[in-house]
């Protein structure tokens, strides 16, 4: 019997021949990441070992986006803590205000994060580097502090979904539509503690960026990972990122699925999660004319460059409805630098939107875009859930880049077809 890609990681990082679903192991980590919110958490705990260093400085990622620029005192001493600890230990991979982005955009962009690795995170959406063919997972805070110690991490053995993609995709159906569909076909508890393999032919009309988009999201119908085997795609962005030295793993044909899923992406149409879950979906054309108050585009989700452009070629030459507050929110700096070069803040900008440095911000309710009672925000971060993205009454619908900035120009949820 064969075993899938994430089996065969996970067997050599465990150093074992085969491993099957529901296995215990002790499995080597290639990289071992936390925040400004989780990594103080992790240090805290690292300290109460008594050891006094990491077991590799080359294989901790430590990324203050949350909260950073820091909004209040108390995210200035949790970003301090950070830094302090990144110092001490002589971290490799710690960026700070300048240098960082949202950790999600900004691993796999430079180059840290790498196809075949185990990589670890206090932070649920790590999930998003199985779209470079990783097993990638989000873990508590004591988890990382055992792993910073150890280089180890304990884990079960996932079944795996496989996920087959059909079909050529409509114009302005990305990653996010997706993934939004597949959760609100299978819920948010469908993949609970299992990978989500994503294959099929309808692969090669996704981007890499896409790709980022669908793997993050898969924590969002409870899934362990998500993960997309290397292709040619993937190649040239690991040629592009100048990411080297890294092992390629495929599922053998005869591995074995809990379940095979099969979507036809030229029958997907824009997407919409409605209040309060990820899995409330619906088509655009299907909730069309709802008011809309902020509109926020940007997060470890859809704050890549092809979100930009793809929110720029909407907006330019039209402007921002009086009543929307349009916050973009490019997800490393090197995005923002080409934004900057490439025309994609002009046309945002002159359109009446405003730009934030690189940032987690209002997607988690943070800062840059609190909603205040009774607000309502179309948004292309991950989750609804109630008080998501600020006052307990307030709403957040989930959609893609190019639908959002179509609703900023008119003021209510529409189609990018009807801004034309």
């Amino acid at each position: 019997m064969g075993m899938t890609i994430t089996e065969k990681i996970l067997a050599a990082h465990a150093k074992k021949a085969v491993v099957k679903p529901g296995d215990l192991i002790m499995a080597k980590t290639d990289i071992v990441l936390s925040n400004d919110i989780t990594g103080p958490v992790a240090i805290r705990e690292f300290e109460k070992f008594g050891i006094e260093k990491v077991y590799d400085p080359a294989q901790v990622a430590m990324v203050p986006d949350h909260f950073s620029p820091a909004k209040d005192i108390q995210s200035a001493e949790l970003a301090k803590t950070l830094r302090n600890f990144a110092k001490e230990q002589g971290i490799h991979h710690y960026f700070e205000m300048g240098k960082m982005g949202i950790e999600h955009c900004l691993l796999p962009e430079q180059g840290v994060v790498k196809p075949g690795q185990l990589i670890i995170g206090a932070d649920s959406h790590t999930v998003t580097y199985g779209a470079m063919g990783a097993f990638s997972s989000g873990v508590g805070s004591t988890d990382i502090a055992v792993a910073m110690a150890t280089g180890e991490v304990w884990l079960r053995v996932p079944e795996s979904i496989k996920v087959v993609l059909t079909g050529k995709p409509a114009e302005h159906v990305v990653g996010k539509d997706v993934i939004l569909y597949l959760i609100g076909q299978i819920g948010v508890d469908g993949a609970r503690y299992k990978t989500l393999e994503f294959v099929g032919e309808g692969l090669q009309y996704l981007s890499m960026d896409s790709r980022f988009t669908i793997c993050n999201m898969a924590i969002e119908a409870g899934g362990k990972s998500g993960i997309i085997g290397i292709d040619e795609q993937t190649i040239a962005y690991l040629k592009e990122t100048g990411n080297e030295g890294y092992t390629i793993y495929e599922s053998d044909a005869d591995a074995v699925y809990s379940e095979v899923i099969e979507i036809d992406l030229g029958a997907i149409k824009p997407q919409i999660a409605k209040p309060h879950l990820p899995s409330n979906t619906v088509a655009v054309d299907e909730i069309e004319s709802t008011k809309i108050d902020q509109v926020v585009i940007g997060s470890c989700t859809n704050g890549r460059m092809e979100d930009m452009h793809a929110a720029a070629d909407i907006l330019r030459g039209k402007r921002v409805h009086e009543d929307i507050r349009l916050i973009v929110i490019p997800g490393t700096q090197q995005i923002y630098k080409e934004c900057m070069q490439n025309g994609v803040f002009e046309a945002i900008i002159d359109a009446g939107g405003v730009v934030s440095t690189p940032t987690c911000g209002p997607c988690l309710g943070g800062h840059m875009g609190i909603l205040a009672k009774g607000e309502r925000a179309l948004s292309t971060t991950n989750r609804n859930f109630v008080g998501r993205m600020g006052h307990p009454e307030s709403e957040v619908y989930l959609c893609n880049p190019a639908v959002a900035a179509a609703s900023a120009i008119t003021g209510y949820i529409t189609s990018p077809e009807e801004v034309k």
